[in-house]
């Protein structure tokens, strides 16, 4: 069976839009990754060549192609500002799961809007994609971010001693987990497509 593509939403929220990735957006991506507090506690080291944000699109175009998922920009409604970008992989619509992950610029940090981002993809992804299960894992020195994934309704599963090691510094994960059952769209109403 050949793979399915799964075509990119644009979401709206009250404060932002939520769109495919193109071409234009290298520049902007390469600054979020390259900046080491925004990547203190991602799985590898912060950017320092602009081709890898060149590789980052052409693995978003591919994931949708394969049909295993979807990353898309955030940018504030009001200027179009680039803010970051969240996404849904590893698609599997057997087990009807996926995994969810965001990158956000440290300016625009502790304003809700990896929380507001989050929800309007996990609201599609359980409504369009038919998920029943969403995973997400987060470094353990990474507070903020689990608060974000427990304000969704995540709930912690359990430890991933030791499984990743950047720059020589070995860390732990916290694994998270959100059934469909468990789901609420919160306060904010259905995100508009």
């Amino acid at each position: 069976m050949s793979p399915v593509s799964l075509p990119a939403p644009t979401l709206h929220t009250a404060r932002l839009r939520l769109r495919p990735f193109n071409d234009s957006d290298a520049t902007s991506l390469f600054t979020l990754h390259s900046n080491s507090d925004v990547m203190r506690y991602w799985d590898g080291p912060a950017w320092s060549e602009p081709s890898r944000a060149e590789r980052f699109l052409t693995a978003c175009r591919e994931i949708a192609e394969s049909g295993t998922g979807t990353r898309l920009v955030v940018e504030a409604k009001a200027d179009g500002g680039f803010i970051g970008w969240c996404g849904l992989t590893r698609f599997n619509p057997e087990f009807r799961s996926a995994s969810l992950g965001y990158c956000f610029d440290d300016a625009h940090w502790g304003q809700g809007y990896a929380t507001e981002s989050a929800r309007a993809l996990l609201q599609w992804g359980f409504h369009q994609l038919d998920l029943n299960r969403v995973q997400s894992e987060v470094d353990t020195r990474n507070p903020a971010s689990a608060r974000v994934l427990e304000k969704l309704g995540f709930r912690l599963e359990g430890t991933l001693r030791e499984d990743c090691v950047v720059n020589g510094e070995v860390s732990d994960s916290w694994v998270y987990g959100l059934l469909k059952r468990w789901w609420t769209p919160g306060d904010s109403s259905e995100p508009s497509v």
